[in-house]
């Protein structure tokens, strides 16, 4: 996968490679969305997953001749493909059958602050400072004006079946996050999604066939393959793989950027393609929200560089 080669140099290839991945992981939420109209949500999840997987295994297995991940290393993810492949990804997936694309691609990304949160709570690792509330309340005083807005106009079938979807989703994604914060495993990151995809499309297999009613693979319409095309090449492939390059080429509070833009990329999309209601109220409730996640992400990276700085005591 020499997609990086053709990408600019240094910085700009970074900055560019950033633009793709916010723009395809934007994207990818309105792509879900028209697919989940026609087949079971996790049924599309699996497919998805097998098939991105499958390309990155058979790449780095065949051609850069990797070897099979160890007994420790398999371990390890299984681990991450049940939080941030099955739960993360499958929940996140299913929920766009019940609430708007913006909604669920912004619940999504709240999950800095949950992290902050869980980290306080069960690890004594945080310490509250005065940004970092500030950061919390402003995600929790948005993501509400999104929330008032959807839930009390026109509330979808199963809104909030939807929203806890989501939100399970986005928590399992920030366990995952700690996890590997945590228990680094030495193992390629491309080929460790590989397995990660591969392995949970099994799991979200056999979820999919024992609680959902899916369809035969004859009779998904074209329409769907083309959203599960656009989900593994650009998705799945291209934006994953400039996600980690311009984490490579990037300082991290800017690769980081991508997930103040996904939402509103997948807002917007979403009322241009989907005709998805964006009223005044929730684009501001969707800016006051990240705001709150880059308070938080900030007051971080503060104090993480005041434990760097400050002399012995």
């Amino acid at each position: 996968m020499n997609i990086t080669n053709n990408l600019p140099k240094g910085k700009a290839g970074g900055y560019l490679a950033l633009c793709i991945t916010s723009l395809v992981w934007g994207t990818t939420w309105v792509a879900s969305k028209i697919g989940v109209a026609e087949i079971p949500a996790l049924q599309m999840a699996y497919i998805r997953q097998f098939l991105g997987g499958a390309c990155f295994v058979l790449f780095f297995m065949l051609y850069k001749k990797l070897p099979f991940p160890t007994g420790k290393q398999f371990v390890w993810l299984l681990i991450m493909a049940l939080l941030m492949f099955v739960v993360a990804n499958g929940m996140s997936t299913w929920s766009l059958s019940y609430i708007p694309t913006g909604l669920s691609a912004l619940i999504g990304a709240l999950y800095p602050l949950s992290v902050v949160i869980i980290e306080m709570v069960f690890f004594k690792s945080r310490n509250m400072t005065v940004l970092t509330f500030i950061g919390l309340m402003l995600g929790i005083t948005g993501i509400g004006i999104v929330f008032y807005e959807n839930a009390f106009h026109n509330r979808p079938e199963g809104f909030f079946f939807g929203i806890t979807l989501s939100v399970v989703a986005m928590l399992s994604w920030s366990v995952g996050t700690i996890i590997i914060t945590r228990n680094k495993i030495k193992i390629n990151p491309y080929y460790a999604t590989g397995w990660q995809m591969l392995i949970s499309s099994f799991m979200l297999l056999i979820i999919a066939e024992t609680t959902q009613p899916t369809v035969s693979i004859s009779s998904i319409s074209i329409t769907v393959w083309e959203v599960i095309i656009y989900l593994v090449l650009a998705g799945s492939l291209l934006a994953f793989i400039a996600f980690i390059y311009s984490m490579k080429k990037l300082p991290a509070a800017v690769s980081s950027l991508y997930a103040y833009i996904n939402p509103l990329v997948a807002m917007v999309t979403a009322a241009i393609i989907l005709n998805e209601k964006l009223t005044m109220n929730i684009l501001w409730g969707a800016i006051v929200t990240l705001a709150g996640v880059f308070l938080v992400n900030y007051s971080i990276k503060r104090s993480r560089e005041k434990v760097i700085v400050e002399p012995e005591q």
